[in-house]
């Protein structure tokens, strides 16, 4: 019974009599009642029974994984697949978010970080928020700065992310409807993305956009070496169009209003000039499929 949290291994164990073999079972221990998100989902009744708005502050350690994921779920059981308005939970945490933060985050949560956050954060995001940015206290460039672990908005369906730091690889494989902003990510950016959209205000790793069939990224190269790490296979290059370039500068300038990101804000003050080094990443296919 997985509501129990009780589950059967059906195993053999060795035999007691020649032809003759026994059935075990074993009962696994997640700890589900020392997650972090029972609390959340404690401090979030208004939110949860009456859809009022509600703002929650905690401590956050790496030992503190999936967090937000048990409190997503409260959310689409009493709200269904539409979940809440926009911003009715936001949850401010201090410290290192664990693996899969904010993982299948429905709409209505934001969950926000200072400090950073591992491994596959946003995974699954399906309308939710994320934000990560170092402490307001960091002495370091975030930009030049590892934030976020790899594989950052696996298979993520809907929502935002913005991450001001530097992700590691893979980020947003298989991404098929989130909008994301990162200032750098590791090899295989948009790796088998299939939707959504990614906007890059830095480097990039090699092999971005392999296997990417829809969606499209928005890489900024400010110094030429993009188009060599590029994997060609499935997309091409283009100059952002006016309208990519308005669509650019709002995403932008919504990354400095959630993060306070400082490179944002120099590619803002810069304004045409910043523009000017945007490159559009296209799938060929989801051009075709848009034209027609």
């Amino acid at each position: 019974s997985l509501g129990d949290e009780v589950i059967l291994h059906r195993s053999f164990v060795p035999e007691t009599a020649p032809g003759e073999s026994r059935l075990c079972s074993t009962t696994q221990d997640h700890g589900l009642e020392r997650a972090l998100d029972n609390e959340l989902i404690r401090l979030s009744q208004p939110a949860l029974e009456r859809a009022e708005p509600v703002v929650i502050r905690l401590p956050i350690r790496n030992v503190n994984r999936t967090v937000g994921t048990m409190l997503g779920s409260e959310v689409t059981r009493r709200h269904g697949g539409a979940g809440l308005p926009d911003g009715t939970i936001t949850v401010h945490f201090e410290g290192s978010a664990g693996n899969s933060f904010g993982a299948f985050l429905p709409r209505g949560i934001t969950l926000r970080v200072q400090g950073d956050a591992n491994d596959y954060t946003g995974k699954g995001l399906s309308g939710g928020r994320v934000v990560v940015r170092p402490h307001r206290s960091a002495p370091f460039a975030a930009e030049e700065n590892i934030v976020a672990g790899n594989v950052c908005l696996y298979g993520a369906t809907a929502g935002e992310a913005f991450l001001s730091g530097v992700a590691g690889e893979r980020f947003a494989v298989r991404n098929s409807g989130a909008t994301a902003v990162v200032e750098g990510v590791g090899d295989h950016g948009c790796e088998y993305m299939t939707g959504g959209l990614v906007f890059v205000l830095g480097r990039t790793g090699r092999n971005f956009g392999a296997g990417m069939s829809g969606g499209v990224a928005y890489v900024h190269d400010a110094d030429g070496r993009f188009p060599a790490l590029v994997n060609p296979e499935m997309v091409e290059l283009e100059t952002p169009t006016a309208q990519d370039r308005a669509l650019i500068t709002e995403w932008v300038r919504r990354h400095h209003e959630e993060t306070d990101s400082a490179l944002a804000g120099r590619l803002l003050a810069e304004g045409d000039a910043a523009l000017d080094r945007f490159v559009k990443v296209m799938p060929r296919d989801y051009k075709r499929v848009m034209e027609a």
